[in-house]
């Protein structure tokens, strides 16, 4: 009887540890919770004991518990944009509009084509760079972090977002050059850097013909369309 004991506590023991392992995406959410300031409590329900972050307030799961969405609007949450959401690979809206101070990336829902299409929303106090991980969204359609703080250089991974449409990081305190990864991004339909810090010349190859002078104004050290073999593409930086 008591061996029978041993054994069913074990066996709950293990089902309970099971339970409270979370999974690489409740693991990233709770890392970003841990990096914000929360004054209204909202992510209260954000608890890292449980299977999957599905059961969260403010965050959605497809049918196979990925998630998909995540809606902070109005939550008065502030903090750095970190590294974690690039952890969030099956991500398609995020939704933190009107966070005061927030240095996340804001995003409402539209449709393309049958595409979702991420817009995040400007004008906030986004600030420090843009995490390279956002590299690793491969679902994103539309990222739009003008009208920040944002600051340092255009990372280089943003080339792996092959169905980004739409990237505008505008009036923002970015330098560096244009990254040439850029360029491999056929999918590519509005491209707006205008009044950063940018230094040398705009890309010719890829979609970068198609994008007009405005995409690049206000940038006093970013001069004319590449002359590939005779200047380098970083002159001037």
């Amino acid at each position: 009887m008591a061996s029978d004991l041993r054994l069913f506590l074990l066996l709950l023991l293990l089902t309970v540890s099971t339970a409270f392992s979370t999974n690489p995406e409740g693991e990233a959410l709770h890392a970003l919770r841990s990096r914000i300031k929360d004054p209204k409590n909202v992510l209260q329900s954000w608890d890292p004991t449980l299977v999957n972050p599905c059961t969260w307030f403010h965050v959605t799961c497809d049918d196979h518990n990925r998630v998909i969405r995540l809606d902070l609007g109005n939550s008065n949450i502030s903090g750095p944009l970190g590294p974690e959401l690039g952890r969030l690979e099956h991500l398609q809206y995020l939704y933190f509009s009107f966070c005061r101070h927030l240095s996340f990336v804001l995003v409402e829902n539209l449709m393309i084509d049958g595409f979702v299409l991420i817009r995040e929303l400007y004008r906030n106090n986004f600030e420090g760079k843009i995490p390279k991980e956002l590299g690793n969204l491969k679902n994103l359609i539309s990222m739009d972090l003008y009208g920040n703080r944002l600051e340092g250089e255009i990372p280089k991974s943003l080339g792996n977002l092959k169905s980004l449409r739409f990237l505008r990081l505008n009036n923002n305190h970015l330098t560096g050059s244009i990254p040439r990864e850029l360029a491999s991004l056929s999918n590519l339909r509005v491209f707006d850097v205008s009044n950063n810090d940018l230094c040398g010349t705009i890309p010719i190859d890829g979609p970068f013909p198609t994008f007009p002078y405005q995409s690049y104004e206000n940038n006093n050290r970013l001069t004319g369309p590449e002359l590939q073999g005779l200047v380098s593409y970083d002159n001037g930086c």
